[in-house]
């Protein structure tokens, strides 16, 4: 099973030490470059941010297609780099499932026919 994520329900789980419960579902999350930056490449400490520079179950994968990336950006639902490349990847992956919480993210994805959960 490919499970791709954003951003929120990996710092959200962190937060409150219940982060396992995602490799307990779902073995094994590939996140995007965005996803990764946005959550160790800050200058405040965000939760998760260990977890995916260290865990083996969580993975940090490439969009290969950028203008799928910028095309996602520059529509109308003003989503952020993060949820945009978490959907060009998960179409890219044919991912089983999307994990996104921000409802525009979801929106879009929702377009794709992508199944989501968040």
């Amino acid at each position: 099973m490919i499970v791709i994520s954003d951003t929120s329900p990996i710092t959200n789980l962190a937060a409150i030490g219940q982060l396992e419960l995602l490799r307990q579902l779902y073995t094994t999350i590939v996140i995007p470059v965005a996803v990764y930056n946005e959550m160790v490449s800050v200058d405040k400490t965000v939760p998760g941010a260990v977890e995916v520079q260290t865990l083996s179950w969580i993975q940090t994968q490439i969009v290969a297609d950028t203008q799928d990336v910028i095309n996602f950006q520059s529509s109308q639902d003003e989503i952020d780099l993060g949820e945009a490349e978490a959907i060009a990847l998960a179409l890219e992956l044919k991912a089983d499932l999307l994990l996104m919480d921000e409802r525009r993210g979801r929106a879009l994805a929702a377009n794709y026919k992508l199944n989501i959960i968040g």
